[in-house]
């Protein structure tokens, strides 16, 4: 396998915080915004992303939660194996509010396809974004297109791209990884 290491380090966590900016320049104080991870591995984007908002704007009341898209997948029932779902942690309603969907990596679409379906649950949101830390641009099954991007990566079907966090392994790190011919 070849590894292409995409973002690390100290430009890893400046396209956090331009990302979070971003949102700021969109959202202000976020009054009328929540901002929702997409389980599983949108939760440490989302965490890392409200963490930044919190020291850029600390006066700022910022609703953030977690989504679980388990059974709104379409291809949920597929497996050999029965699926256990996350959790969902959602306190506050998302009637009228912007939603801000966040999720580590944008591929076919379909995960985003499924959090939509999912929102409805709380309320229907006023508007639905989507901020995407690496857009894998030429594999979509859904027309959906992020409203913000971390990075965007050519890739092909064959090809992977792995995102670390410092909290769960150790560094931030996007790497793209490969197989060898």
């Amino acid at each position: 396998m070849q590894n292409l290491t995409l973002l690390d380090g100290q430009k890893f966590q400046i396209t956090l915080q331009r990302l979070c900016h971003q949102l700021i320049e969109n959202h202000n104080d976020f009054s009328n915004s929540v901002i929702l991870g997409i389980q599983p591995r949108g939760i440490s984007l989302s965490k890392r992303i409200a963490g930044e908002l919190k020291q850029i704007i600390p006066n700022a009341h910022i609703k953030s939660g977690i989504l679980d898209i388990t059974f709104y997948r379409d291809d949920f029932r597929r497996g050999d194996h029965p699926l256990v779902p996350s959790s969902t942690e959602i306190d506050f309603i998302i009637e009228g509010k912007k939603v801000i969907l966040i999720d580590d990596v944008l591929w076919t679409g379909r995960t985003i396809r499924a959090a939509m379906d999912a929102i409805l649950a709380f309320g229907r949101p006023e508007k639905v974004e989507l901020l995407v830390l690496v857009d894998r641009r030429y594999s979509r099954h859904l027309p959906i297109e992020p409203n913000y991007i971390g990075i965007k990566v050519d890739s092909m079907s064959s090809q992977k791209v792995v995102v670390s966090w410092e909290e769960t392994d150790g560094e931030d790190k996007i790497v793209l990884v490969s197989e060898s011919v």
